[in-house]
């Protein structure tokens, strides 16, 4: 299992219920199920992945977060999980208050593009870059919002959401953020994880 997954599910307490949104095949679903005791729920767009997670057990429903997370009760989840998809909706603002009224707390995690090899590729070859967590081209890319993990920590602020755990992850390594190292991991760090409520 990746690093990504490993942090996300020491931030989720056992016996819990937990909504993925954007679970592709459920790999971290799976484990959280049968690791941790944790009620899953899916919530995913491709039809390929919701059947490859439904041969696995899991109850996973096939939707779009922008629109199908209103389906879902208040606080019917101790937490909503949004793996590195944030910046593929149209409006991540609307998706972060849906997340947060389905759920007591969400987990976001994004790719972050103030990395220093983003901002190199940029200076030097002067086009939109390619790494492990941004392997798209430009035009192929579903990302449509460029997002840095400063860019996240000063939204959360203006819109008044707790940050209740902040995480910079650099190959296997992990960092807590705060607001005196903020700039130092927003160049240093590949993804941001971040723990937030309201």
């Amino acid at each position: 299992m990746k690093k990504e997954f490993q942090i996300i599910s020491e931030l989720i307490e056992n016996n819990t219920r937990v909504l993925d949104v954007g679970c592709g095949d459920g790999i971290l679903m799976k484990y959280l199920k049968d690791q941790k005791n944790v009620d899953t729920r899916g919530l995913e767009i491709s039809k390929n992945k919701v059947q490859i997670c439904v041969s696995k057990g899991l109850t996973v429903i096939e939707g779009n977060a922008e629109e199908d997370l209103k389906q879902f009760p208040k606080s019917s989840f101790n937490y909503a999980i949004l793996s590195q998809t944030l910046q593929a909706f149209y409006n991540p603002e609307k998706v972060i208050d849906n997340l947060l009224n389905v759920a007591d707390k969400a987990i976001i995690t994004i790719p972050n593009f103030g990395f220093w090899k983003v901002r190199l590729d940029l200076l030097v070859k002067g086009t939109m870059p390619i790494t492990k967590n941004l392997p798209d081209e430009w035009y192929n890319t579903p990302n449509l919002h460029m997002c840095t993990i400063k860019d996240f920590f000063n939204f959360c602020s203006k819109k008044k959401i707790k940050l209740y755990k902040s995480l910079a992850l650099h190959g296997e390594r992990t960092f807590e953020i705060n607001n005196y190292n903020l700039n130092w991991k927003n160049l240093s760090s590949e993804l941001g994880i971040f723990l937030i409520e309201k």
